[in-house]
């Protein structure tokens, strides 16, 4: 009985001393929230990791497309740093040609370039997006279905 109290006031003591779960913790692990199919076609799902933080300056945003979605042309105010964490993805810039981005490639597009990327038509791509949070997303032109399957085929074929 003597030891049960003694353990029972140990506990008690330490659980006054830990730490208070303060911390504004995430996880990139999560798949987060099917978006809006507005800036694009087929499946895609959004964690919006960091957002809108004033004293770091930029947001960080995992994406996950399913295999055979397409992004719309679009251009941020700040540079766009895209790191590809799984799979593949197209990537194009106005004026340019396209190119495929495989697991472990590191892009940045700069500043008010006009530009889309998405996965590629076989294969799903999740991505972690790092860009200012200032502005948002200037979305400028559709990307049909009929050019994003003319890029599969031409990079296919390549």
């Amino acid at each position: 009985m003597k030891n049960s109290i003694i353990i029972l006031f140990i506990v008690t003591s330490l659980t006054g001393f830990s730490q208070e779960a303060e911390y504004n913790v995430s996880s990139y692990q999560t798949e987060g929230t099917k978006a809006p199919n507005t800036h694009y076609i087929g499946e895609a799902w959004l964690n919006a990791l960091i957002r809108n933080d004033t004293e770091l300056g930029y947001n960080i945003t995992k994406a996950t497309f399913k295999a055979n979605s397409t992004l719309d042309w679009h251009k941020h105010s700040t540079a766009q740093v895209l790191i590809i964490v799984d799979g593949e993805a197209y990537y194009q810039e106005r004026g340019k040609e396209p190119i495929i981005l495989k697991e472990g490639d590191v892009i940045k597009c700069e500043k008010d370039t006009e530009h889309w990327h998405s996965s590629t038509k076989h294969s799903d791509v999740t991505y972690l997006a790092l860009y200012g949070g200032g502005t948002p997303t200037l979305w400028t032109e559709v990307l049909t279905k009929e050019y994003y399957d003319r890029i599969a085929k031409k990079l296919k074929s390549n």
